[in-house]
C-alpha cells in the first residue's frame, strides 16, 4: 500500500487529490498572469505592470514551496505514523 492511500486500497486520499488540483489551478493562474503582466510590460514599457509580474512571480514560487513542503512532509508524517503496521 502506498503511503499516500491512507486507508483507501488501490486509491489516492481524496485530500491530497483535492490539494494538488488547488495548487495547480492558483499555480496555474499566478504563471497566466504573470506572463501576461510581462507581456503588457514589453509592449507598452509601463513600469506598473512589471512589478505586478514579479509579484505575481514570487506567488508563483511560493505555492511551489507550498506544494513541495506539505508533498514532502506529508509523506514523512505517514511514514512515521505507519512504522510499526
Amino acid at each position: 500500500m502506498a503511503a499516500t492511500t491512507l486507508g483507501r486500497p488501490g486509491g489516492r486520499c481524496a485530500r491530497v487529490i483535492v490539494f494538488r488540483w488547488i495548487v495547480g489551478v492558483l499555480g496555474a493562474l499566478f504563471a497566466i498572469g504573470a506572463l501576461f503582466s510581462f507581456a503588457v510590460y514589453i509592449s507598452f514599457s509601463v513600469d506598473l505592470w512589471l512589478r505586478r509580474a514579479r509579484h505575481l512571480r514570487q506567488w508563483l514560487g511560493i505555492v511551489f514551496l507550498l506544494w513541495f513542503n506539505v508533498e514532502v512532509w506529508g509523506r514523512v508524517v505517514v511514514t512515521i505514523v505507519r512504522w510499526n503496521h
